[in-house]
């Protein structure tokens, strides 16, 4: 299956969790709890707020090597927008891409995702934690706060 047909599946659509392809066509099912959707907001409320500029997506399908995923939150600067708005998934990853703990994660799947969608381009890689503590990568590895959004908070208040 690829990632425009399960789109286009109508028994697929309006399902109460989220599903991702892996790099065989299989689909991937990702129930989620009510805390992943609260900081899954929070942060594109935070995003939009500091980073008007550009554009927020939840739930953004990005093509990668292992298949197709779905970052929480994005944010993509209007120049990478221009690339990606009609694509059903983007062959380019947003610049920051966020991805919210959910205790169907692995440690692994979250490296892999972090490694994935930097190397389709995103500038930084986010992650909130079950308690809201956010850590930010950029290539290079860890960094202290986000250089593309300096005064993005370290935690996500409950």
């Amino acid at each position: 299956m690829t990632w425009v047909e399960a789109c286009q599946d109508k028994s697929l659509q309006n399902l109460p969790y989220k599903i991702e392809l892996n790099r065989q066509g299989k689909l991937i099912m990702s129930p989620t709890r009510y805390k992943h959707g609260y900081y899954q907001s929070e942060i594109a409320i935070l995003l939009k707020r500091l980073l008007p500029h550009g554009k927020v997506v939840v739930e953004c399908a990005i093509d990668t090597t292992e298949g197709t995923f779905v970052a929480d939150t994005t944010w993509a600067s209007p120049e990478r927008f221009a690339v990606i708005q009609d694509e059903f998934s983007c062959s380019i990853a947003p610049e920051i891409c966020a991805e919210v703990w959910s205790s169907s994660n692995t440690t692994e799947e979250i490296e892999m995702k972090r490694r994935l969608y930097l190397d389709k381009g995103a500038l930084e890689f986010w992650y909130c934690d079950e308690k809201g503590k956010m850590t930010f990568f950029d290539c290079s590895g860890q960094i202290s706060r986000s250089k593309l959004s300096p005064e993005f908070p370290t935690r996500i208040p409950d």
